[in-house]
């Protein structure tokens, strides 16, 4: 009498973060067990997203001489709460989770209250940070930057932070003196106000 599946258990990769859209670190990966707690060989396990989008590679996979299924997920780019399910026939499914890390906050990191001349560039570049909660760096962000007073302009306008979750660009002032002023926008964020000085 062959020996029959009895659950799905989690050997690793639950309970993972990572930037949204990003690949988790670690690979999943998944037991199938009898009721002795050991593995079972060639049984068949389905991984489906659930909550937060995303994508699982390989969707389906058969399990190895240890009873085990390895896989990658790449979360949704839009949620915090992201979920798959694993399932394998005659055993109860069970779901993984993992948190994707989401734009919260844009800090200046540099160049702001600068003076110039009129026309020209600020000596200091421009620099502000992306981060998630927890202060986490994150990169591949896209950041705009638009003058909303005075004139000048930005190069570039918009830039995808780095891998510090930094975005770097230089501000040329408008032709006339006083203030000038700008705003950083990134996704849903609140913007943030840059000022900055023009000489005669």
């Amino acid at each position: 009498m062959p020996v029959l599946p009895d659950a799905i258990t989690v050997v690793q990769g639950n309970a993972q973060s990572a930037q949204a859209g990003l690949e988790l670190p670690t690979t999943l990966i998944l037991r199938v067990i009898d009721k002795n707690g050991l593995g079972l060989v060639d049984v068949s396990v389905s991984l489906v997203i659930g909550e937060g989008g995303g994508t699982v590679s390989p969707a389906s996979a058969t399990t190895d001489a240890r009873g085990e299924v390895k896989a990658k997920w790449t979360l949704g780019p839009r949620s915090t709460v992201q979920t798959l399910l694993a399932s394998a026939p005659g055993v109860a499914p069970v779901t993984i989770r993992a948190t994707g890390l989401l734009p919260g906050d844009i800090i200046i990191a540099q160049g702001n209250n600068q003076a110039a001349k009129v026309g020209l560039a600020l000596q200091n570049a421009i620099v502000v940070r992306v981060l998630a909660a927890g202060n986490i760096a994150l990169a591949g962000v896209p950041v705009a930057f638009q003058v909303v007073a005075g004139g000048g302009a930005f190069s570039p306008q918009s830039i995808l932070t780095n891998s510090l979750g930094e975005a770097t660009v230089k501000w040329t002032l408008g032709l006339q003196p006083g203030a000038n002023t700008a705003i950083v926008t990134v996704s849903t964020l609140s913007p943030v106000t840059l000022s900055a000085t023009a000489t005669p």
